[in-house]
């Protein structure tokens, strides 16, 4: 089992409607589920609890590969293509259980 875990810090204009576009992701996100071989779950959450990151997205993949094949699933890359407009900073860790 694989997990990827992704912090977002989000851009000022981006903060103003942050419960919004948590709620927008959250939802493009979970559509994945099915979509997505290997994908077995995602949660998106927003940060109350201060420091640089406004949002953190946790997924579990069965293996390597299939974390790889969300790397570059369409439908992926087009939530990060909004997540790249609202975002300005970015952390990641990939690890197995």
């Amino acid at each position: 089992m694989v997990r990827h875990f992704v912090c977002w810090t989000l851009k000022e204009e981006a903060r103003a409607n942050k419960a919004a576009l948590a709620a927008e992701l959250r939802e493009k996100f979970h559509a994945l589920l099915g979509v997505v071989d290997g994908l077995t779950a995602i949660e998106l959450g927003e940060n109350y609890n201060g420091g640089p990151y406004d949002l953190a997205l946790l997924c579990t993949f069965t293996t390597r590969e299939a974390e790889q094949g969300y790397q570059n699933h369409p439908a992926h890359l087009a939530i990060k293509a909004i997540v790249q407009q609202n975002t300005c900073g970015r952390a990641s860790v990939d690890y197995e259980l």
